[in-house]
């Protein structure tokens, strides 16, 4: 189910959803995994979420207005999850973020700190 390797650049477009001044993350919701219980898709088909191709951008769609959704981006990046979406990204913006950004060790605290994707 991996998608095809090759130079993929972050489509900008999914950027507002994580660069928001408001965003806050608590660190302690993240380390005991609250944040599951309130995601937008914890009642919906997992199966929307893990979809190839085109299809990953509108699975994408279901996260956001998700009020979690830094804190499931944040999760996937620390555990460099390699399938589905997860936090409104995709398989190949994860890895382009991870390759980009190698020096990150704590994405929860990076992106409450302002950082950007």
């Amino acid at each position: 189910m991996p998608a095809t390797p090759g130079n993929h650049q972050y489509n900008s477009s999914y950027r507002g959803a994580y660069s928001r001044k408001t965003a806050k993350i608590s660190s302690a919701t993240v380390e005991r995994g609250e944040w599951v219980a309130q995601a937008k898709c914890r009642n919906g088909d997992p199966d929307a979420l893990f979809v190839r191709g085109a299809e990953q951008r509108k699975a994408a769609l279901i996260c956001r207005h998700c009020p979690v959704v830094l804190e499931c981006c944040a999760d996937a990046l620390d555990n460099e999850v390699e399938f589905g979406v997860w936090g409104g990204l995709t398989e190949r913006q994860r890895r382009a973020i991870l390759r980009k950004n190698p020096h990150v060790t704590d994405w929860a605290s990076y992106l409450s700190n302002g950082g950007e994707l």
